[in-house]
């Protein structure tokens, strides 16, 4: 394969990562399970101690082939991407990204619509590290008024994980480069597949690739891609910190991303369907789905996505009893966390705990829905049928 041939997503997302020199000539790359690596003499010993080179064996924790494929295949979803280090879970993703650029003193920046464990890692441990987080609307028009002189990076996430605002990135990213302040977004809801992060001028793209990448809710994974001015930061904090992502883990991830393009696309045929259905409701206030014109920052969705993900959250006018009702009544759509895989599933959200600087209305009573691979017509007449049977409290 003419490796240097421009391809299009759906395509490099299938052959990304199948480097014949690492991994032979097969579809699917084997698992390489090995803690130690065994050298030829102490020369080749001494010269893989003092080697920054990627992708060539040194010790377990500096991967393998089935690592090293997962990671090569990422980086070539992001234009401009240098490369991928891969974690055991979205979190560490986060953490790590920001342990890279971050040291006593600095401020960091933090979109107000931030994923809870991104809030408490700033709100905990960055605090007790002596970094300050300053929480900012991510509507906000006046980006050149968020920095200080000690503003040293910006979390943002795009869109929001409960409430699904977009903010104007570019913009964003823009006034951050003319500070030098490093900017990092978790692109997990769109992934690469819906929005090139790099492209759009961020320095660092976070997946929780437990999500769409691996896309069977089987594994815990986090990536971080980023440009070569910070590579190397982020790779030497990541091997000083010990992180490492089991053979496994990585192979798994590796064969549910040959499929993203399609079901990316099947999540979001089904989830703009009932997020238009859900919007003619009555009892329904209002639906956050980025496609949806009446989603804050739709004009920017417009602009900067093609395309979005099955993950959005509706409004339903009553109490929070009323919620939990509706969610209780539902036969097809499961109670649990996370997102991203082939089952729907269905949450009651409270966004008013994780606000600092915009507050949110402790009436509304916020349902989030992961819209899987189901059929969509029988997705609805679960939802129909839930929204009926809740219909009778206030």
């Amino acid at each position: 394969m003419n490796s240097d041939k421009p391809r299009r997503p759906a395509t490099q997302i299938v052959t990304g990562g199948r480097d014949k020199k690492l991994t032979g000539p097969v579809v699917n790359v084997p698992v390489w399970r090995a803690s130690t690596h065994l050298y030829d003499d102490v020369g080749a010993l001494e010269a893989g101690k003092t080697s920054s080179e990627d992708n060539r064996f040194f010790y377990g924790r500096r991967g393998s082939p089935t690592q090293w494929s997962l990671a090569d295949a990422l980086t070539g979803m992001e234009p401009g991407a240098h490369g991928t280090m891969l974690y055991p879970s979205g979190v560490a993703a986060i953490s790590c990204a920001l342990l890279s650029v971050l040291k006593p003193g600095d401020v960091l920046l933090m979109t107000d619509n931030a994923y809870d464990p991104s809030r408490s890692f700033a709100d905990g441990f960055l605090k007790r590290f002596g970094v300050e987080t300053r929480y900012f609307d991510p509507m906000t028009a006046d980006s050149a008024g968020l920095f200080c002189d000690r503003t040293k990076a910006i979390l943002l996430e795009n869109p929001g994980s409960l409430t699904f605002e977009v903010q104007d990135v570019p913009a964003i990213c823009a006034e951050a480069k003319k500070r030098g302040v490093v900017t990092l977004l978790d692109n997990t809801w769109a992934t690469p597949f819906f929005y090139t992060a790099l492209e759009k001028g961020v320095d660092m793209t976070i997946l929780a690739a437990t999500k769409y990448i691996v896309g069977h809710s089987d594994v815990m994974l986090g990536s971080v891609t980023t440009h070569k001015g910070l590579w190397a930061k982020l790779r030497q904090t990541a091997h000083q910190l010990g992180q490492v992502v089991s053979p496994d883990d990585a192979y798994l991830a590796s064969r549910g991303l040959r499929t993203l393009a399609v079901r990316m696309k099947a999540h979001e045929a089904s989830a703009l369907k009932i997020a238009h259905w859900l919007a003619d409701r009555s009892g329904v206030e209002a639906v956050y789905h980025p496609a949806l014109a009446s989603c804050p920052g739709h004009e920017i969705w417009k602009r900067d996505f093609t395309g979005s993900s099955g993950l959005f959250s509706f409004v339903l006018n009553g109490s929070k009893a009323k919620a939990a009702a509706f969610v209780d009544a539902l036969d097809l759509f499961g109670i649990g966390y996370s997102w991203g895989g082939f089952e729907s599933l269905a949450l009651p959200v409270h966004p008013e705990k994780y606000r600092s600087a915009v507050l949110w209305n402790t009436e509304h009573s916020v349902i989030r829905l992961q819209i899987g691979l189901e059929d969509a017509d029988d997705l609805i007449a679960d939802i129909d049928s839930a929204l009926k049977s809740a219909s009778n409290i206030a």
